[in-house]
């Protein structure tokens, strides 16, 4: 897949295009049944299969105190993108040049400037262009007078009927809900970071652990010890991993530790993935290091045992 930081990175003559927009906060199972039905249209008729999403939440512009945390990072967004089938992937700033753009001018210049729009993938509430004043009814007007078709996604329900969304998968991720969350998803909960020390206290313990730095890139879930997997330099480990500040021991920051389960690996310095499949427990504090060991020793066999039944 090939990735645009900006408009003018396009190609001159880049096209003709199946195109569609989104924030793509996770690439969810929402966001996979239109990247799907887009690639399809764009097989059948010879046309490159575009996403154009964005390098902030609109959000983050607009009103900073209110904008969600984001899921995923925009190198984990890419990456995820990248194994939906799309040709390329236009990454527009969020800013105020992009938010001064009237409607007519984003199909004009955007959709059929830049990237030669033949149809356009949109949701039923998809709004665009300056002061979101354009919606789908305008969209289609405009493609009837710049020659693209549109197409409208209804969205994607589970049993229950909710729509799964980004801040779905935030409220379940708040609540340690992984596996739940997973599903909506259609991959697992990840957070990417580099390993650095931490207090060297689970190497005391016997268990030692990754530490992963502050500024790791995925939503971290819940506090709490779950079962997952360790990815570093493409190989995956299984693993035990533990969220939040030791309540055992006192002055310790939040943070994401992973065991790697029955191997010792030196991953200082490392950027690692960690892959979040089941919860075992929340934090719980012990009076004293004995207690803690063998609660990390039944920890360390659940997480076995979930992980050989989910491999």
């Amino acid at each position: 897949m090939r990735v645009f930081e900006s408009l003018e990175a396009v190609p001159a003559g880049f096209g003709p295009s199946a195109v569609t927009i989104g924030k793509f906060d996770g690439v969810h199972l929402g966001h996979r049944e239109v990247l799907g039905r887009l690639t399809a249209i764009a097989r059948e008729r010879g046309l490159h299969a575009v996403a154009i999403t964005f390098d902030r939440h609109p959000l983050a512009y607009f009103d900073p105190a209110t904008c969600p945390p984001e899921l995923v990072s925009n190198r984990q967004k890419l990456e995820l993108l990248a194994t939906t089938g799309l040709d390329a992937t236009v990454v527009l700033p969020f800013d105020a040049s992009l938010v001064s753009v009237s409607a007519e001018d984003y199909a004009r210049s955007i959709l059929v400037g830049a990237l030669g729009a033949k149809v356009v993938l949109v949701g039923a509430d998809f709004r665009f262009g300056s002061g979101n004043t354009g919606d789908v009814p305008l969209l289609v007007e405009l493609g009837e007078r710049f020659g693209f078709e549109v197409e409208v996604i209804e969205d994607v329900a589970p049993v229950g009927g909710r729509r799964v969304s980004s801040t779905w998968i935030r409220e379940l991720l708040d609540a340690g809900a992984v596996e739940n969350a997973a599903e909506l998803l259609g991959h697992l909960p990840t957070v990417s970071g580099l390993v650095v020390h931490g207090y060297a206290r689970g190497r005391d313990l016997g268990f030692p652990t990754a530490n992963l730095a502050i500024d790791a890139e995925g939503r971290i879930p819940a506090d709490g010890v779950y079962a997952g997997w360790l990815t570093d330099a493409g190989v995956r480990y299984p693993a035990a991993i533990s969220v939040g500040d030791n309540p055992t021991f006192e002055g310790v920051r939040k943070t994401v530790e992973a065991y790697v389960i029955d191997r010792e690996l030196d991953l200082y310095d490392h950027l690692v993935d960690v892959e979040f499949a089941h919860r075992i427990r929340g934090q719980v504090a012990y009076q004293g290091v004995e207690p803690l060991i063998a609660q990390i020793t039944w920890d360390v066999e659940r997480v076995k045992e979930l992980l050989l039944a989910s491999s």
